[in-house]
């Protein structure tokens, strides 16, 4: 018998729950069964570890957050840009949780988060030279590429590219290293609403969370997410988002690699798939 969070998660991804306040209501009140844990870092201190009021260090957060998302659960964290939604990439069935918690358009592309450069070359065919990658990462930056066999079919079945982040956020960092495999990242709010950058402001998603992790309000409340770069053609870039850090991703592109920009050609339906709408510039971190 399927689970009564299964069934809810099925509602939204039927499409009904889509557009259904009453529905996406119902579904969280099911799944509370979750008990969903929420952390608070703090910010370190020179007496050693931080230790939080319910006795636990950012060690012991960290731990429970992988150990959550191991089990396919989803969960909230910030990043260096704006909260996200975060489960494991290759849990196909966890992707699709993310898709039903958001309200998501199933053909609107999730990012990957990885804790190190070289894991990039694991999940993409890389085509630009190594030293772009450590000049632009970890940052503000979604790096586009083709993507390799290795990564889980079941996410953005539809497009053969994948953006890829490390954030300059240590938390997410060591998550990703912790997971020893890559996350699948989308913003933490409801499809078409407006990011998040502090945790308070996703708190209608609680519910549906098996963990959130308070990191704190988020960088200059600027809320336009990472600037988004197509690198999958050999020589050339495509800004697909401008985020906040286009001037300084556009410096190191031209100036230093001595890339040119390609403005022709179709859009593949990229991981950037924002560009509809102001709101829409927002779905992931």
């Amino acid at each position: 018998m399927k689970s009564v969070c299964k069934v809810a998660f099925e509602l939204f991804i039927s499409g009904r729950a889509h557009s259904s306040a009453s529905a996406r209501r119902l579904g969280g009140e099911m799944c509370k069964e979750l008990k969903t844990k929420v952390l608070r870092l703090l910010p370190p201190t020179s007496n050693g570890p931080c230790v939080h009021q319910e006795g636990q260090t950012d060690g012991e957060i960290l731990s429970c957050t992988a150990k959550a998302l191991k089990e396919g659960h989803v969960v909230g964290v910030p990043t260096d840009t704006i909260y996200g939604l975060a489960c494991l990439a290759q849990n196909s069935e966890a992707v699709r949780k993310t898709y039903a918690i958001k309200g998501r358009n199933g053909h609107k592309p999730l990012a990957i988060c990885v804790g190190e450069i070289q894991d990039i070359y694991k999940y993409c065919k890389v085509k630009v030279k190594d030293g772009l990658l450590g000049d632009l990462l970890p940052g503000p930056v979604t790096l586009v590429f083709e993507r390799s066999e290795v990564l889980n079919t079941a996410l953005n079945p539809f497009t053969s590219l994948v953006g890829v982040r490390i954030p300059d956020d240590t938390f997410m960092r060591r998550l990703c290293q912790m997971c020893a495999e890559p996350l699948a990242l989308t913003s933490a709010n409801i499809s078409s609403h407006t990011s998040t950058v502090a945790v308070e402001e996703f708190q209608e998603l609680w519910p549906k969370l098996a963990v959130v992790v308070d990191g704190g309000p988020i960088g200059d409340h600027s809320r336009l997410g990472s600037t988004v770069v197509d690198l999958s053609v050999l020589g050339k870039y495509r800004i697909i988002r401008p985020g906040c850090a286009l001037s300084s991703t556009v410096d190191v592109l031209e100036h230093k690699y001595g890339l040119s920009e390609d403005s022709g050609g179709e859009d593949e339906p990229l991981n950037s798939a924002h560009s509809t709408s102001h709101a829409e510039t927002h779905h992931r971190p």
